[in-house]
């Protein structure tokens, strides 16, 4: 796989942002625009982000697992009910993830920019089929 593959499933697919640190908002919305992605969002709160998981149309979603102090699990559940890919950021890796979302991918802050898109590129390709 090179990595103008890559390239080519993240160009112009809709990214959900849920994250509550605008530093890294900011960040992420950098990284996937270098990367050819729309940013949706980004939301900073739950409520906002249960709202735009349900109603906006994106192909993946980046879930900050902790949001203002509130667990990120109803906004995982609602983008798992309509069957799209996810990408969960934590501080704490993979172990810090509920049940039944273990086996989503987790990108761990601090994270580069390779880590990112590899670890999107891989949702995407799983969801893909």
């Amino acid at each position: 796989m090179t990595a103008e593959t890559n390239d080519d499933v993240l160009t112009g697919i809709r990214v959900l942002v849920v994250e509550d640190e605008a530093a890294i908002s900011m960040l992420l919305e950098d990284m996937l625009l270098d990367f050819g992605c729309t940013v949706v969002g980004p939301a900073a709160r739950l409520s906002t982000a249960l709202e735009m998981a349900e109603a906006e149309t994106y192909t993946v979603a980046i879930l900050d697992v902790n949001v203002a102090g509130e667990p990120i699990y109803p906004v995982a559940e609602a983008i798992a009910r309509r069957g799209l890919p996810l990408v969960f950021s934590t501080g704490y890796g993979g172990a810090g993830i509920r049940e039944p979302f273990r086996d989503r991918p987790v990108v761990q802050k601090p994270f580069s920019q390779a880590d990112l898109k590899r670890t999107l590129t891989g949702a995407v390709k799983a969801a893909q089929g």
